[in-house]
């Protein structure tokens, strides 16, 4: 028998986001499910073409086929022979393809005249962007050119766009969104393993017999993986779950053990729960010594991070963190996962660390259901990691190793000084904080939104709106950013063009072009090889610097500079990937089906001479040198380092007494441009909301639906309040809701509170990773207008859950909510 089918339109899919159930036992492959949607009134039988691709709207990297009707986008399936998904979608994967039709596409290029933006050619628009690019680097030289991309291009574009940066420009300044959500998680990586690269796989979770998701709501960010969890948890022999959130998640809900610590205290906790593994002995000494150095400064740096310590900083029970640290130390297959309650909070890669370390200890690595996975938040974030698109150095290369500096250089034939090398390259709150100063000159926007994603959104709309910052952005819509732009390029997107992204565990998809761009509208590659053509960018030998036209050559290109690094894409073909689906990395001649699982073997990249980075300092910062890495670590093992709690630098006080974290809903994605224009999606969460504990909100005499102003030192919120089983003390903001579907467009205007989250939260970030921090900043909450009785606009599937009059979620809302259960 086939797969069994679940289309959209039989089972409410915004209602039960999940699906049905197809329970499995430990050990056996996941069932396969076939989730699809097709647009009303289109049948199996009428489309014209199904053409492979894979999700753009999260990070999981689900694998599709884009039906085609007409030269037209008509819905979407699962791929039922896919290693990620199985054949299941969720709910931006079976909907979101509904954005590509939007009436307010950018169909021509527009370019600012007398003050406002006008149509215009393409020649009129690249010229404008050459010219400017090249007086500014005869006048002020390449430091003043800035350039910040996404993580929604393809491999194909990012890499294109590294080279023209750093070979062609000759910048520092080049960097992503991804900054905002994946920075971490690569940093995590490089400081414990010398190197990026996710060690687990996906399909440790069919092995494992406890998880343990730390930050991590899997259930709306990545809703098919916690599919296949769900899947698990209701099969013979479920694994044991550890959730640590201080929201009532999907996850928690689900969770036998549930930690709602204080937000900023996650290191804490994490040291605490080290030190009951270690008390305890549940450690794998052979695995340490063999594999490992560092663990002596461990074992002296938690000694005292007893659970009753961490529970009067964390305000978790003693008792629940040393059951916690039963769960993690009593398992025989132990999967971790991690992202933004983790990497956008204080102590950020010194707390993901620790949770490499727990893995460490624990021998918990390169067996089936033994692994870390330190999360992505968008669909490409790796791809910018890989090919230097970050700001690090392509095929994970060590900006501070000379050999590293020198292969580079031949593989695009340029001298090595061209590639800049003498610093640690530019973050992206440091790219806006030099054209702020002015320092930088013109920037290069793709793909992103930064006047609605970025902290501190008052000081972002300033730097935007310079008179001295010549800003150019690349987008499929007028986002709020695009406001503020000398010009605007319209670019295609998912289904629109060809080319290839990898997702959280390192699985590659080829995504194949399917329909035409609306109006003049371009792929981003062609943009850039465009770009490049007209700037005359030369190699060494005088011939051209980047040599590729299409995607697939852009593709060999990278094949050539990934070929002996982690990340070798060398076994990896467009044709390959067109016969079996998703491909994992490193997938060499010796590894020809990929490679499921990282250090199965040792460690493998953390040598001196190999390794990506030589490390930072966990709680300043501050480069390790060379030669103290190669004391430290001459044979290559995986490198233990602690870090001690330090409070967070904006703490409650009288005038702001809560915390405010902010976060996602399982229905949008980024900053709504996409998911806001589809109906289904929009429909499930149409507005902002704020959510406050039942007893937070009786003591500020609120109720369910009131309209109220979260407010921070730096700006005001308004939102309609949603009183759920939240900890005490908290108030959190989804961070989706900007301004470009209000009457203002742009932002709320001098003096008036505003729609988007990051009106309020701070300009600081973590001294490793350099990731923002949106979730650790002092707020206050006031109303503004009694409700109507009327609950608030946030979905009751999710987090957002209301509370019942004991605190407890509700399995239903008031009017118009949806139900938690799912279907049978």
């Amino acid at each position: 028998m086939g797969a069994p089918v679940e289309r959209a339109g039989r089972a409410d899919r915004i209602a039960h986001p999940w699906g049905s159930r197809t329970p499995y036992r430990r050990g056996a492959p996941w069932p396969a499910r076939t989730d699809g949607h097709l647009a009303p009134g289109t049948l199996p039988g009428d489309v014209d073409a199904w053409v492979p691709s894979a999700s753009l709207l999260h990070s999981n990297g689900d694998a599709m086929d884009i039906a085609v009707r007409d030269g037209r986008i008509v819905g979407v399936r699962g791929c039922t022979g896919d290693r990620v998904n199985r054949g299941r979608l969720g709910p931006k994967d079976l909907f979101g393809w509904q954005a590509n039709h939007s009436g307010d596409r950018l169909r021509t290029p527009l370019i600012r005249r007398d003050g406002r933006l006008q149509e215009c050619s393409w020649d009129t628009a690249l010229a404008a962007v050459a010219d400017r690019t090249t007086s500014l680097l005869e006048e002020d030289g390449p430091g003043s050119i800035g350039f910040y991309t996404t993580g929604q291009l393809f491999l194909e574009e990012y890499y294109t766009l590294a080279v023209l940066a750093r070979a062609g420009i000759g910048t520092h300044h080049l960097d992503g969104n991804t900054r905002m959500c994946t920075a971490t998680a690569a940093e995590a990586l490089k400081e414990t393993f010398g190197c990026d690269g996710q060690p687990g796989s996906y399909t440790d979770v069919d092995h494992a017999d406890a998880l343990a998701l730390f930050g991590h709501n899997m259930a709306e960010t990545q809703p098919v993986l916690w599919m296949r969890v769900l899947d698990r948890l209701a099969g013979p022999d479920p694994p044991r779950l550890l959730c640590v959130d201080p929201r009532p998640t999907p996850v928690a809900r689900a969770a036998d053990v549930h930690l709602a610590p204080r937000t900023g205290t996650n290191l804490a906790l994490l040291n605490a729960l080290l030190h009951e593994v270690l008390r305890h002995g549940w450690i794998d000494r052979a695995y340490l010594e063999a594999h490992t150095v560092g663990f002596d400064g461990l074992e002296q740096q938690v000694a005292d991070c007893t659970p009753q310590w961490a529970a009067g900083i964390c305000d978790v029970p003693a008792a629940a963190i040393g059951e916690a640290a039963e769960l993690l130390g009593a398992a025989d297959r132990l999967l971790s996962t991690v992202l933004q309650g983790v990497y956008q909070s204080h102590q950020a890669t010194a707390a993901a660390v620790q949770v490499n370390n727990l893995h460490l200890v624990r021998g918990m690595l390169g067996r089936p259901g033994c692994g870390v996975l330190q999360m992505n938040g968008q669909p490409t974030a790796q791809n910018t990691r890989e090919t230097g698109a970050d700001g690090d150095l392509p095929g994970f290369r060590n900006w501070q190793n000379d050999a590293h500096v020198r292969e580079l250089a031949r593989i695009w034939n340029v001298a090595p000084e061209t590639i800049p090398h003498y610093g640690p390259p530019t973050h992206a709150m440091q790219i806006f904080r030099y054209a702020e100063q002015g320092s930088v000159k013109m920037l290069w926007i793709s793909g992103t939104n930064p006047a609605v994603s970025l902290p501190d959104l008052g000081r972002i709309r300033s730097v935007l709106g310079q008179e001295g910052l010549f800003t150019v952005v690349q987008d499929l819509f007028a986002t709020e950013t695009a406001q503020y732009a000398d010009v605007v390029l319209p670019a295609a997107t998912w289904g629109e063009k060809t080319g290839t992204f990898t997702n959280a565990d390192r699985t590659v998809h080829l995504s194949e072009k399917a329909v035409e761009p609306p109006g003049l509208a371009r792929a981003d590659l062609n943009i850039f090889l465009d770009y490049a053509r007209r700037m005359d960018f030369r190699d060494r030998d005088g011939g051209p610097l980047v040599t590729w036209g299409t995607a697939q050559e852009a593709f060999e290109a990278w094949q050539r500079c990934s070929a002996g690094r982690p990340c070798d894409y060398t076994g990896i073909t467009y044709d390959r990937l067109r016969g079996s689906g998703g491909i994992q990395w490193p997938c060499t001649e010796a590894a020809p089906g990929g490679t499921e699982r990282l250090y199965t073997d040792g460690i493998s990249w953390a040598a001196p001479d190999d390794c990506e980075t030589y490390g930072r300092d966990l709680l300043t910062g501050a480069a390790v040198e060379e030669e103290e890495y190669r004391a430290l670590n001459p044979e290559g093992k995986a490198v233990i380092k602690a870090a001690a709690y330090a409070p967070p630098h904006e703490e409650p006080d009288g005038e702001f007494p809560l915390r405010l974290t902010t976060g996602r809903t399982l229905y949008h994605f980024h900053t709504r441009t996409k998911t806001g224009r589809v109906p289904q999606l929009n429909a499930a969460a149409p507005e902002v909301w704020a959510e406050l504990s039942p007893a937070e909100a009786d003591a500020h005499g609120l109720r369910e639906g009131d309209l109220i102003e979260v407010a921070t030192a730096r700006g005001r919120v308004l939102a309609r309040l949603r009183i759920t089983a939240i900890r005490d003390g908290l108030v959190f903001l989804p961070f989706h809701y900007g301004y470009w579907d209000t009457p203002q467009g742009d932002g709320p205007g001098e003096g008036r509170a505003g729609r988007a989250a990051n009106e309020t939260t701070v300009t600081d970030w973590d001294p490793v990773s350099k990731q923002p921090l949106f979730k650790t900043a002092a707020a206050r909450v006031a109303l503004v207008e009694r409700g109507d009785g009327t609950p608030a606009p946030a979905p009751t599937t999710t987090a957002s859950a209301p509370a019942d009059p004991d605190g407890a979620p509700a399995t239903t809302g008031g009017p118009g909510a949806r139900a938690t259960e799912e279907p049978s």
